[in-house]
């Protein structure tokens, strides 16, 4: 079972943002990154969902004000890590964009390249502050709001899963599939569950990036 989070953990960057009217306008919290701000991993999504506002705990960050506190994609994605070996003190989980972007009937739309780019800062904040041996995008977009930020573009996403990407201004990305698409895709790509959380755990590890002993 996936450890919920800390709310002492919450990296707020901002006591409020409106640099998105809609955004800001459609949110009930921002999302804030939160873990170890010395973690050996950065895992970063691509913008919070509407969110189980009735659920216990995992409700969303669009409620929690936390990344991957939702009950589908966080709780896997903290599975996936913990069960490879990694502690609270080796993640650190945020969002390319840190609010909720609606699409006026209850459900994500894709955060636009303003939107995107008006939230950059504060994603090139987080990682300088916790300087990770590697970033962890889930899913195309995630993997393209990070290219962005080296003047990069992506060349088909599926092919650049486990691949690392090595960029100047970065440290290394080792892309993995978004959850929501991962049943789907894994055996696509050649893997069965099990053999694909491994790969992942043996490409961090040769990156450097291994849990902590």
């Amino acid at each position: 079972m996936a450890t919920f989070p800390d709310p002492d953990d919450r990296n707020v960057l901002a006591e409020d943002c409106r640099r998105c009217p809609a955004l800001a306008a459609d949110r009930t919290c921002i999302s804030w990154g939160v873990g170890s701000l010395e973690a050996t991993l950065v895992v970063v999504g691509e913008a919070p969902g509407a969110g189980t506002p009735e659920a216990d705990r995992w409700k969303g960050g669009n409620h929690t004000g936390m990344a991957y506190t939702a009950r589908h994609s966080g709780r896997r994605v903290r599975d996936l890590f913990e069960g490879l070996g990694y502690g609270q003190d080796d993640l650190y989980f945020t969002n390319a964009v840190k609010c909720f972007p609606s699409d006026g009937e209850g459900s994500n739309r894709e955060p636009t390249p303003a939107e995107r780019a008006n939230c950059r800062p504060y994603l090139l904040e987080e990682l300088e502050e916790v300087d990770p041996a590697c970033v962890v995008p889930t899913g195309r977009h995630a993997t393209e709001s990070l290219l962005a930020a080296t003047d990069r573009e992506l060349d088909g996403f599926v092919d650049s899963v486990l691949d690392p990407i090595e960029t100047d201004a970065l440290p290394p990305l080792l892309p993995v599939l978004h959850p929501s698409y991962q049943d789907v895709w894994i055996k696509r790509l050649g893997y069965e569950p099990e053999g694909y959380e491994r790969a992942i755990g043996e490409t961090l590890a040769d990156l450097g990036a291994g849990p902590a002993e």
